[in-house]
Parts: structure tokens; sequence; C-alpha cells
């Protein structure tokens, strides 16, 4: 009976496996299809990590990659200028700032909100990694709706080797050899690289090639 009941859970697992079935960028991102923005506002990422100073180096990481996928991105300094000028330092303060607004005094088509998820270093001794988790938000000026959304997170294996020793000389070369690597590891490679992934995810907007030639994509 077990034996049956065995090969009767595996048969179900295999068309499981079988059938998982990737959406395409139109079926997970319609509204990117409909309201086509031109242009997109970076506002100041929100930091839920315990690093003080991850949002000004992510920061750095995002107009690049929007800008690749075919999107006008606002000089991301430039709008932190003018926001602080209006009393708004922070984007916790402007989540109730109405999305026309920024059409009004930007002329942005769509607004994204970052929230730093995790920018970590997690080091165990003989093992350690540094991890990066990033969720994006893009709300369209004109009707008010969120109209994409993403996140990713990479973690990057900072454990170190032993150096083909043995015993406590070993143990202790593991040990020195994570310290160095965790240490050595930068952030900003590891937010480029989750930033690739979060925006590959994106509709492609009118300045790239492949602009309305994306919604069949998986």
């Amino acid at each position: 009976m077990k034996i049956i009941l065995s090969l009767i859970v595996g048969f179900l697992l295999i068309n499981l496996v079988g059938c998982a079935t990737y959406i395409t960028k139109e079926e997970f991102a319609p509204k990117m299809y409909v309201e086509r923005p031109l242009s997109i506002l970076v506002l100041p990422p929100m930091n839920n990590s315990t690093a003080a100073d991850a949002k000004d180096y992510y920061m750095t990481t995002v107009a690049e990659p929007l800008t690749n996928s075919g999107y006008y991105v606002y000089p991301m300094e430039i709008v932190g200028d003018i926001l602080q000028q209006e009393g708004l330092y922070d984007t916790e303060t402007m989540l109730n700032v109405p999305l026309d607004k920024f059409k009004e005094y930007f002329g942005a088509d769509a607004v994204m909100y970052v929230t730093i998820q995790e920018w970590d270093t997690k080091y165990f001794i003989t093992s350690g990694s540094v991890d990066v988790k990033v969720k994006c938000e893009l709300k369209s000026t004109t009707s008010g709706e969120d109209i994409w959304f993403y996140d990713d997170k990479i973690s990057v294996n900072t454990s170190g080797s032993s150096g083909g020793g043995g015993g406590w000389i070993g143990l202790l070369a593991q040990v020195v050899t994570t310290a160095i690597q965790t240490a050595a590891t930068d952030y900003v490679p590891v937010a480029r690289d989750v930033n690739k992934n979060i925006f590959l995810a994106m509709p492609f907007g009118k300045y790239n090639p492949k602009f309305d030639k994306d919604q069949k994509t998986k």
C-alpha cells in the first residue's frame, strides 16, 4: 500500500512541475500597456534595513537600468533637493501626497516607490553572506493606480575556505577568509544585480527598441 501511495504522490509532483507556467509581461502588468508612461520620478528609497547608509548607496544604482529599459528618469539629486525645499525629506512623509501633484510639479507620468528590505551582512564565524532585497512599486500620476511592482533578493555567499588544511589550522583559515571576504564584499554591485532582475520584469519603455514588442515575453 505504501508503495502505491508513493507512486501516486510522485506522479502528482511530476505533473505539478510539468504544469508550472510563467505568465507574460502583459498578463503580469497589463496597466503598463494601457498607461504607457514615458517618464518616471524615483522617490528616495524607504529603508527597512539596519544599514543607515543603504539609501545613499542604493540611489546610485537605480537611474541607469531604468534608463536602459527605455524610460526618462528624473535626476534623483535634483528631485531630492526640490522636495527638501518643500519640507519633504523622507518618502515616508510623502505617502499621502496626491500622485497628481507629481504630474503637476514635475510632469512625471509615474512615480516609483522603492523599499530597501534587506541590506545586511550575516556572519557565522566560518560562513557568511551579504544580502540585498529591494521592492519597487510604480504608480500612475494620471490614474493614481498601481501599474507595476516587483521585488528581488540576492544573497552573496562569503563563506571562506580552509585552504585544504584540516583540524584547527584549517578551521582558523576558514574563519579568517570568511571574515575577509564578508568585509570586502561591496553592496553596490549586489544592488545593481538586484535591479537588473527587477527591471527585467518591467515592460520596456518608449525609448527602448523593444518598446511595445514584449507583451508576450515571459
